[in-house]
């Protein structure tokens, strides 16, 4: 118990010498919320590749439905080591239309970008 105690504060000021922007799993490059899915739109992870020098993420979105669907996505950019890219392009609007799919793009000047999350909302 005692050598309990007398590490704690040595793992505490650790704790505190970390970056100041948190790191990120980025093992998970979709986050959808179920609404989207529910509405008839599926997706596969996006792909990045490089066009022009600089960075470019791209995923297409399916609609399953018989009427348009409103989407909002936000792509975030990683480093290798998992620390999110500023700074963050804000979030985009697309309608999908029925029966039909549409892609969505997002482009990053910065190369040392390896890791992208797409985000998409109702």
């Amino acid at each position: 118990m005692r050598q309990w105690l007398i590490s704690l504060p040595f793992l505490l000021s650790l704790a505190g010498c970390s970056s100041d922007k948190p790191m990120i799993d980025t093992s998970q490059s979709l986050v959808m919320e179920s609404a989207v899915l529910s509405a008839g739109i599926i997706t596969d992870d996006p792909k990045l590749d490089e066009e022009d020098g600089q960075k470019r993420a791209s995923s297409v979105l399916y609609n399953q439905r018989e009427t348009p669907v409103i989407v909002h996505y936000r792509y975030y950019w990683y480093d290798e080591k998992g620390l999110e890219i500023t700074p963050q392009e804000p979030a985009q609007t697309v309608t999908v239309p029925p029966l039909s799919s549409l892609a969505v793009t997002s482009q990053l000047g910065n190369l040392t970008a390896s890791k992208v999350r797409l985000y998409l909302y109702l």
